[in-house]
């Protein structure tokens, strides 16, 4: 815990958590299926708390980092939750009417729908990085659905956690939206709860963890997780303006973001335009690094010493280390970083980085590049430089991620009308926009029968005459 700031009572945190679960129960039970109407007043309140509230929360995400640019988090965690509510709310009414099915030619004049349905209560377990986003992106989904939710807040963050409990709570009952915050026993304690449906994001060992908590209750999960995100750079584009780009994604949130460029995978003979341009990129971004108020904090001092321990290991095997900057460790913040002459035996191929560092690998051709990131874990993101449509085409076909963006990268998060999630290790579930409301409704079937129809010829007594039919429905 961050100094002058108490600590939440981790026990009276779990009562309150075992009480509000009991009220949100009974409250979902008195009110099924909200109308369109209850859905967008509801993501209307939310959108006000955030506004009513938004120069207090960026003051204690900041304070809870140590130092998060202003700037940032108003355009990574402000913006894209302003965007997601207001988007829910033009499209939940269409979003909910039933949706019709075809039906085989024998069961004719019956009707198929697909009605979505409130699941009831939902779970929501926020990280650190993004605390603000990463709460009400899966809060807004669960809202639109017509649910109900509890959110359970990161130690890491308290002044945040706190911050937003009072924001919510100001226009919002708690039967219908709480936060509770607290330390690791209360989230573990969060997990094992009979939710309807909980959202984890976060690491994947611990998304490990958060699984296996819910299996026990049979209680469905969406994992947002991570992994090592790889970026393709083919040969023709300029490298230049891949750098460029690169490490904007890489800057943000001092690189400690899910979708984080984690490693270049570069055309071999181009390490030093690379280095060059990746320089003058951050020089411009950052005159002064270590004084700028636009680059933001490692979160804490584990966390920093934990990347100085990758790049202390890095040397220790051989590597060439490219510091873009220069930080005082006594300000929290680290330099971006270029590592070259990389291998596996280093820990930061092995672990997702979640920090200002940047592996870079020589390849020889993209088939290269593509088959080591198949012969790795399925990343969360995949990024690929090229203009040529043949070549991304094949790129996206023959890898596998949870998103990917052509020429850009981290961008492809804020796109309300695409699904956000992993696959395999980098998790399970999407959400965002349409697909965040279909995650978190049951999308039930209906078959409707006519008042005349077939069905009779095909129940007993049989005989001929269902032998005749089924001459026709076997063939």
């Amino acid at each position: 815990m961050q100094p002058g700031f108490a600590p939440h009572d981790n026990q009276a945190e779990k009562q309150r958590l075992a009480e509000l679960f009991a009220r949100q129960r009974s409250a979902y039970a008195a009110d099924v299926y909200p109308s369109a109407a209850v859905r967008r007043d509801r993501l209307g309140r939310l959108r006000l708390a955030l506004e009513k509230h938004q120069d207090a929360l960026c003051r204690a995400i900041s304070e809870d980092f140590g130092h998060r640019s202003l700037h940032e988090s108003k355009l990574l965690e402000f913006f894209p939750s302003y965007a997601g509510i207001d988007h829910s709310r033009r499209h939940v009414g269409k979003w909910m009417k039933p949706e019709k099915r075809g039906v085989s030619i024998w069961f004719l004049p019956a009707s198929n729908s697909v009605v979505p349905q409130p699941l009831g209560v939902v779970g929501i377990i926020v990280p650190w990085n993004y605390p603000l986003l990463l709460a009400v992106g899966p809060l807004t989904s669960a809202l639109t659905a017509g649910n109900r939710a509890i959110i359970k807040m990161s130690e890491y963050t308290p002044r945040t956690g706190e911050t937003l409990r009072l924001a919510l709570a100001e226009f919002f009952s708690e039967d219908e939206v709480a936060v509770i915050n607290g330390g690791v026993e209360v989230a573990q304690t969060f997990a094992t709860y009979a939710w309807d449906h909980l959202l984890f994001t976060g690491s994947t060992s611990v998304g490990r963890q958060v699984m296996r908590a819910a299996a026990d209750n049979l209680t469905p999960v969406t994992l947002e997780l991570g992994g090592k995100s790889p970026v393709v750079v083919h040969r023709d584009y300029p490298i230049a303006t891949a750098a460029e780009r690169i490490l904007h994604g890489k800057c943000l949130n001092a690189g400690q973001t899910c979708v984080a460029p984690d490693y270049v995978l570069l055309p071999r003979g181009q390490e030093e335009t690379f280095i060059e341009a990746a320089r003058q990129a951050v020089r411009q971004w950052y005159p002064d690094l270590a004084a700028s108020p636009d680059y933001s904090a490692v979160i804490n001092r584990r966390h920093l010493e934990r990347l100085q321990g990758y790049l202390d290991d890095a040397l220790s095997h051989g590597a060439r280390v490219v510091p873009l900057g220069e930080c005082d460790p006594a300000s929290g913040k680290l330099a971006p970083t270029l590592v070259f002459n990389v291998s596996e035996a280093m820990r930061l191929m092995q672990d997702e980085i979640f920090g200002p560092i940047l592996p870079i690998l020589s390849v020889d051709s993209v088939d290269e590049a593509i088959s080591y990131i198949n012969a790795r874990p399925r990343p969360l993101a995949l990024y690929y430089f090229d203009h040529d449509n043949e070549r991304i085409g094949s790129v996206l076909t023959r890898t596998h991620s949870g998103g990917a963006a052509i020429n850009e990268t981290v961008i492809h998060v804020g796109q309300d009308d695409l699904p956000f999630g992993g696959v395999g290790p980098s998790g399970m579930g999407h959400y965002h926009g349409r697909d965040g409301f279909d995650t978190m409704s049951k999308r039930k079937g209906v078959f409707a029968q006519s008042r005349l129809n077939g069905l009779p010829l095909m129940r007993p007594p049989y005989g001929p005459r269902i032998e005749a039919l089924l001459k026709f429905m076997l063939r």
